[in-house]
């Protein structure tokens, strides 16, 4: 007996230092991502999208959990990133800083749940291969993306709950019974859809679909991994997690925060061709292969090998759809229809306007990633293997595609940070003691968050006769209580297109000729010596 052990000792040894040593790779490899994509990160000013969530997140950690007097926007992000944002803040402090480190935790999240979704059960090489790929096709960033997917909170974060609940169903325990999977599913999924109902068409639906799909009688091809019991539970868990979209409202009810309808419907089927130009360009932006947006030279070079990454992923999707009903796997059908539905319902939208609208499409980054590597990683294996004995071109090839990711990432971290949108103002603001006012949507908590707090200015927008209104969108209406502040300024130019276009007119119109008026690097502010507030409607 002495000697068994003493064997199991000594096999024990090495078996644990090699998960350690496997551990501390992993754990280096995560640190050294978080600091290159808020490196990134910094490539963007945060704009007064990103800052309203920081006040938000705030408002919050000082115990406005249910975010009373708040307009939101359409999303509210109010399960997702502004509770990330309450827990940076606590350590940061008020700051744009919060908006980079958030969106860099949240990307490298993305990469690493992408990669562990990605190797499945997969073991040893296979496996590995699986989430080096994963992770290889949204390593790089194309530099024109930054801001939608390396910034303010936008629906490619929405997609990290996501991968999460399918890691679920994918790895659960053997340890758990079966029906805390779809428990555990309902909740992340639901909680997800409180914060962007675009969990609706990259989750939930998807989820249901798929399921209700595989439980009749007679339509999958070959045995069962799961008893349809199962997946006709999984199906329940995503309707009931649908109720979530709901919830907003039931906020509003509460005397919680007002959100904004989102805006839909069908576009008119002859702009579809409109649609499907963005939607391309969209996929492309997301995969870092758009050389409509590169700039000639290098960044070009980096996107035409970012095609790879985008082909993988397309030819994942197709795959997937003409093998549906072949697939022993749930999670690749999953993501499949997931990926569908929400190309094809952004291309037949009225929102595909321009490149900035792909953030709509946000979510098909992280599961065309998992997609493509959970399909083709032991393909690319092999293919490396074989290349590596018969010394083929493929093999140079493969090393040219792998340096052009890593080449662009480093590129992108090379490049000088954007200065915060509005610091020039918000710093002369603090030097004038000016610390309450007014301005444009663009140019007000931005500000606010460019000051570090110390100067408050509140969003006013032009209502049908011309006069100065508040501007209820990502704004506290406490802000424009003349009982809780005294604002007595208003900015009425500045870069373009951050000014409100009629702004002075505007001023003078509500609140009659200035005291006092200062030009500053572009600005113009107006000083009247009395509270504005009073007479803003």
């Amino acid at each position: 007996m002495t000697g068994q052990t003493q064997v199991r000792t000594a096999t024990a040894g090495p078996t644990q230092a090699r998960a350690a040593r496997r551990v501390t790779v992993v754990a280096l490899a995560i640190a050294v991502l978080l600091i290159l994509y808020w490196r990134l990160s910094l490539l963007a000013p945060v704009s007064s999208d990103g800052a309203a969530n920081v006040l938000q997140a705030r408002d919050m950690l000082h115990g406005n959990l249910l975010l009373h007097h708040w307009w939101v926007s359409d999303v509210s992000f109010y399960t997702t990133e502004l509770p990330q944002y309450m827990l940076i803040e606590a350590v940061l402090g008020l700051g744009p800083s919060v908006v980079h480190v958030a969106a860099a935790m949240t990307y490298t999240l993305l990469v690493v749940l992408a990669a562990l979704l990605a190797k499945g059960q997969a073991q040893g090489k296979a496996g590995l291969a699986r989430a080096l790929l994963a992770a290889g096709i949204i390593l790089a960033p194309q530099l024109s993306a930054t801001q939608i997917v390396l910034l303010q909170p936008q629906h490619a974060g929405t997609s990290v709950p996501v991968l999460v609940a399918w890691l679920v169903i994918d790895r659960r325990p053997r340890t758990w019974p079966r029906w805390l999977g779809p428990a555990v599913v309902c909740v992340i999924l639901g909680a997800t859809t409180v914060a962007d109902p675009s969990v609706l068409l990259t989750g939930i639906v998807p989820l249901v679909l798929v399921c209700l799909v595989r439980a009749c009688p007679g339509v999958m091809r070959g045995p069962r991994t799961e008893p349809r019991w199962y997946e006709l539970s999984l199906a329940a868990a995503g309707a009931v997690a649908g109720l979530g979209y709901f919830a907003p409202r039931a906020i509003a009810a509460l005397g919680g925060f007002r959100q904004w309808p989102v805006v839909s419907g069908t576009a008119p089927v002859g702009l579809w061709t409109r649609g499907a130009k963005w939607t391309f360009q969209g996929v492309l932006e997301l995969f870092g292969a758009n050389f409509y947006q590169a700039r000639p030279g290098i960044e070009v070079a980096f996107a035409v090998v970012h095609l790879a990454g985008a082909v993988l992923v397309a030819c994942g999707v197709v795959l997937a759809l003409v093998r549906f009903f072949r697939f022993q796997d749930l999670v690749i059908p999953v993501l499949a229809v997931g990926i569908v539905l929400n190309l094809a319902a952004y291309l037949t939208s009225l929102r595909s306007h321009g490149i900035l609208d792909t953030r709509e499409i946000g979510g098909v980054l992280g599961l065309g990633a998992a997609l493509a590597g959970r399909m083709f990683g032991e393909r690319a294996l092999a293919a490396v293997l074989a290349a590596r004995r018969a010394k083929a071109w493929a093999l140079p090839a493969l090393a040219v595609v792998a340096f052009g990711y890593l080449g662009a990432l480093a590129y992108g971290v090379a490049q000088p940070s954007a200065p915060p949108e509005n610091q020039p103002l918000a710093a002369w603001l603090v030097e004038h003691r000016l610390t309450d006012g007014l301005a444009g949507y663009w140019q007000a908590s931005s500000t606010t968050v460019d000051s570090g707090g110390k100067v408050q200015v509140n969003a006013v927008t032009l209502n049908g006769k011309g006069h100065l209104v508040p501007y209820q969108w990502e704004t506290d209406d406490r802000a424009y209580n003349p009982s809780l502040h005294y604002a007595n300024f208003v900015v009425t130019d500045g870069p373009l297109p951050l000014s409100l276009p009629g702004a002075w007119s505007a001023a003078v119109r509500t609140f009659g000729r200035p005291q006092r008026v200062y030009r500053y690097d572009g600005y113009t502010i107006m000083v009247w010596p009395a509270n504005l507030l009073r007479r803003l409607r």
